[in-house]
């Protein structure tokens, strides 16, 4: 029988998750931010400065601003991942070298 924290992805998992919850709480705003100054910057260098407001040059600023959300939030999601695997192969390792303790 086996349980969910015997599945060595649940830690990851885990970390993935409160990842994101952090990027929710952080950077969400700034990635939006940022994103959507990108996508200014963008929209600037294709049809040139001062940008109109048209439909393409919101579509571009709305590209930069989906891009920016979407790559801070895999990176938080990543990282989190990480240190979830990281803390969950450090949990692992602990009892083991307490059985080896105690057998010698």
């Amino acid at each position: 029988m086996t349980t969910k924290t015997s599945n060595p992805k649940f830690p990851a998992l885990i970390g993935a998750g409160v990842g994101l919850a952090t990027f929710l709480a952080v950077a969400l705003l700034p990635a939006l931010l940022y994103g959507g100054y990108a996508g200014v910057l963008l929209a600037g260098g294709i049809f040139g400065t001062p940008v109109s407001a048209s439909l393409a040059v919101r579509a571009l600023i709305v590209f930069g601003m989906v891009l920016g959300v979407t790559a801070v939030g895999s990176l938080f999601a990543v990282s989190g991942a990480a240190a979830g695997a990281a803390v969950g192969a450090l949990l692992r390792a602990l009892p083991a070298e307490r059985k080896a303790a105690e057998k010698a």
